[in-house]
């Protein structure tokens, strides 16, 4: 009879081991599984982000592009009119390595609005030295200077409406947007101003535009700061349906 008790015994402890292994590796792979699931969906979001950042940057990084709209987007964008050195420093200055802060927001007006597309261009470059940037724009602002187009647009007249596109330089317009304006009679168009800036928004460059340009209509505008300027394709859309000219 004893032999029979030890026997069963063994048995029951036998069984008792094998059970307490298998919850073991059930337990443990159920933590695994959970792990991973947390995990991917993150990677998902962040890959997802990544995409829809190089989609962004892709259509932002032209210059110019005739679609024959009856759109135009016409934007100075330091990038388009600078000449970099062999040592221009991509993390002091990124707004004069392409695409520039102007001219990513050009890219996503015209990709929302499908307009044509124009890069306002001097013909004497800008130092891409930020400082020497600077200087230069302040002298050319004390002169009312207005420096030479590369090229114009073939026909203003097909365009019902233009998007004018400019960082704020000392409280104003870059000077050639002055020779872009005194180009063209704007007359009966409709004028939608947007820039960058440090901070300072528009300050007083809207006034000569609705002084130069009197017989146009002005939209409100869109200001972003320039470490904004990479992130904010939804306040493009937001801005273009506020003023009713979202694609």
């Amino acid at each position: 009879m004893k032999k029979i008790l030890s026997f069963f015994l063994a048995i029951t402890m036998v069984l008792s081991l094998t059970a307490c292994g298998t919850a073991e590796n059930q337990e443990s792979g159920s933590s695994e599984a959970s792990e991973s699931s947390s995990t991917a969906p993150e990677q998902e979001t962040t890959d997802s982000s990544s995409s829809e950042m190089e989609a962004s940057g892709s259509g932002a990084s032209k210059t110019s592009e005739v679609q024959g709209s009856n759109v135009l987007v016409a934007y100075f964008s330091w990038a388009d009119n600078a000449i970099l050195a062999d040592d221009v420093d991509a993390v002091a200055s990124p707004s004069v390595i392409p695409p520039g802060n102007v001219q990513q927001l050009a890219g996503w007006v015209q990709e929302e609005t499908g307009s044509d597309l124009f890069s306002i261009r001097v013909t004497d470059p800008y130092p891409s030295d930020w400082d020497d940037c600077l200087a230069r724009a302040n002298e050319e602002r004390g002169d009312n200077a207005r420096p030479e187009l590369v090229e114009n647009v073939e026909n203003l007249d097909q365009y019902d409406t233009v998007f004018l596109g400019y960082p704020n330089w000392w409280g104003d317009m870059p000077m050639i947007l002055y020779t872009f304006l005194d180009e063209y009679d704007f007359a009966g168009k409709t004028l939608a101003p947007f820039n960058t800036s440090g901070g300072s928004g528009f300050s007083g460059s809207l006034e000569p535009i609705a002084q130069m340009e009197p017989d146009a209509k002005l939209t409100d505008g869109l200001t972003v700061g320039s470490d904004e300027a990479e992130n904010c394709a939804d306040a493009v859309s937001e801005w273009l349906g506020s003023i009713g000219l979202a694609g």
